[in-house]
């Protein structure tokens, strides 16, 4: 009897195994999630996943698809799915059977109509950026959910959730339209599905920023979900304004599904012990670099709780492109700003940016590289200097004009210091392909606010503020910018990011309105209003040439000109009144006799000596 039972109980162990390869596949995941007819590139490589799918059968039957390969990998969790879109698909559903022997799952996969095509952010924009937990609470609702690895919410503490969202910036779209905004960027609105992490003995990290991702191909509920996305994009296009996205390609959430069962060992950079990026961008484009160097710069780890991700796996670096390409059509959007940029592999990011321009031609591309010279940051965006990797990456943040703007506030004039910050920075243009394309700020959500920074002088606010919306390039203003907000990053980020007033239920001030405002806080804002709602106006400041001339004595000048309009931008950051004379700006000012005042609308009649108060930017509309 036990013989018998031994043999049975070994019989059923052979085909055990045998008998779960037969069950019909679980298929838990199809990424992208839908996709489209119609695009100029007709490949696309589907990631399935699903519970010991990998020895699947794959088959479809869809007019103009083609299934053209299943590749199989490490992990039986996974296959990879490559078809083809043929221009002969029309839109619709179609079937993918996944078969074990007699055992078959279908799943219904749709696709559309190829139709949007991005409006690009250029020169002629204001971009307004956002951190959606900390702008406007429009749906209270929404602001916790208890499945969730973060289910609080506490505008108390500063490393939690706050429950701002969507909405609430979809109802503050009249605010941000008087202001002259004409762009939106937001922090991340990808989900953010995470536990929160330990930093240190009294500081925690939250995703409440959005910068880490757990589900490529979800916008978080937190901020309304995907519905809300769609909604605010359709707003922003019925107002003429336009959407830009943050995209992370560089890293994850250790949250994240696909890091909790990684499809192969190379999917993530991994190393014998952590390993730390040294943010040392430098070995990129030294001819004297190291090898090692350059390694530990783009696979090390931002931190222990950000997996790298490897860009140079093939099977991710086509999942992350799909991605950028999906969340374009999906959603509408007009730009991308690429975060972290110079820790990315260079080749992929040269692959991904030629996949979204070559679908999207007028889209806009801009990253961020925190690189201190114009000749650095050149490497990371098309430019003219002679490297032996070329980027084709259109524009970037000007990191180098932050710099020389903010400290060139805080310093006296100087032969390199001061204003010559500004004339200096600006005179390596030439380093750049199209330096138009950069886009400029002032401060944002990793720096110091710039009103702390300049020492709360309203005086020295108004003169940077004036340069940000007259010299060359897209202007990028951060939240509360215009209604002096301030504050450092001491002793976080979070003191940057501090909530909107107004923009939540209870709060004491609304700063959205006037009435709300202090005199000094609709000074601020009255003065960015009326110099962005003119230059938004006038091609010539937006968009025509730049002409500058070398700062004396703390007086810097220059000139935006087309055709048909020559504005005159003049800084007196000393502390005394001058007389200016003119005659050394003949180039520009030759045939005119008088000028409008385009922030008091007086007329000046004489160009010859042209009165310049202390701490003051002047910018004059120049009339024959």
């Amino acid at each position: 009897m036990k013989k018998r039972f031994l043999l049975r109980f070994i019989g059923l162990a052979v085909l055990l195994p045998q008998l779960l390869v037969a069950q019909a596949p679980a298929i838990q995941r199809v990424e992208p999630t839908n996709w489209w007819v119609g695009m100029k590139n007709q490949s696309l490589q589907l990631l399935v996943y699903g519970k010991n799918i990998g020895s699947s059968t794959v088959s479809l039957n869809y007019p103009g698809v083609q299934l053209k390969k299943v590749n199989k990998v490490e992990n039986p969790n996974y296959l990879f799915v490559d078809l083809a879109i043929t221009p002969a698909a029309k839109p619709g559903t179609m079937a993918l059977t996944f078969a074990n022997g007699s055992n078959r799952t279908t799943w219904r996969y749709e696709l559309r109509r190829k139709s949007y095509q991005p409006l690009g952010v250029t020169s002629a924009d204001l971009i307004y950026l956002i951190m959606p937990d900390r702008f406007a609470n429009g749906n209270p609702d929404n602001d916790k959910f208890a499945d969730m690895l973060d289910p609080s919410a506490d505008r108390s503490s500063p490393y939690l959730r706050h429950g701002g969202d969507i909405q609430g910036i979809i109802s503050h779209l009249d605010y941000l339209q008087d202001l002259g905004v004409t762009a939106l960027w937001m922090t991340p609105v990808i989900e953010n599905d995470e536990l929160l992490k330990k930093e240190g003995p009294d500081r925690m990290q939250a995703g409440y920023h959005g910068y880490h991702f757990t589900d490529h191909y979800k916008i978080d509920r937190r901020f309304g979900g995907n519905e809300a996305y769609l909604q605010l994009s359709k707003a922003l296009h019925q107002r003429g304004m336009k959407l830009v996205q943050d995209a992370v390609y560089n890293h994850v959430s250790d949250d994240h599904w696909f890091y909790k069962d990684q499809p192969m060992k190379d999917w993530f950079n991994t190393w014998s012990g952590y390993t730390n990026t040294s943010h040392k961008e430098q070995s990129l484009y030294d001819p004297h670099g190291a090898p090692a160097d350059r390694k530990v710069l783009l696979d090390g780890w931002f931190t222990p709780f950000l997996p790298d991700l490897n860009q140079r796996n093939p099977y991710l670096a086509n999942y992350l492109i799909q991605h950028a390409i999906w969340s374009t059509e999906m959603f509408n959007l007009d730009a991308w700003r690429i975060d972290t940029y110079k820790y990315n592999d260079v080749a992929f990011m040269n692959r991904c940016n030629q996949a979204l321009l070559t679908e999207y031609p007028k889209i806009h591309l801009f990253g961020e590289s925190l690189v201190s010279t114009p000749a650095g940051l050149s490497y990371f965006v098309r430019n003219t200097v002679g490297f032996p990797f070329k980027s084709n990456l259109p524009g970037t943040l000007d990191f180098p004009l932050f710099n020389a703007i903010n400290g060139g506030l805080q310093q006296n004039f100087g032969w390199d210091t001061g204003v010559s910050r500004v004339h200096q920075t600006l005179a390596q243009d030439a380093v750049y392909a199209e330096p138009m394309k950069l886009v400029t700020y002032l401060d944002n959500h990793d720096e110091n606010r710039y009103l702390s920074v300049i020492g709360d002088d309203l005086d020295k606010y108004k003169m940077g503020v004036t340069w940000l919306l007259t010299t060359r390039g897209i202007p990028s203003l951060y939240y509360g910018t215009e209604i002096l907000m301030k504050n450092v990053k001491d002793p976080t980020d979070a003191e940057v990011r501090r909530d909107f007033p107004g923009g939540f239920p209870g709060d004491r001030e609304n700063k959205f309105t006037a009435a709300g405002r202090s005199k000094r806080e609709n000074e601020a804002f009255d003065f960015v209003r009326k110099l962005a709602t003119y230059r938004r106006n006038t091609p010539a400041l937006h968009s025509g040439r730049l002409m500058q001339y070398v700062p004396q004595d703390g007086i810097y000048t220059y000139f935006r000109y087309d055709n048909r309009k020559t504005v005159m931008v003049s800084t007196n950051t000393t502390d005394k009144e001058i007389s200016l004379d003119t005659s050394r700006f003949a180039d520009n000012m030759k045939g005119f006799t008088k000028a409008r005042n385009v922030l008091t609308d007086e007329l000046v009649n004489d160009l010859g000596l042209v009165r310049l108060p202390a701490k003051t930017a002047l910018v004059l509309e120049l009339i024959k």
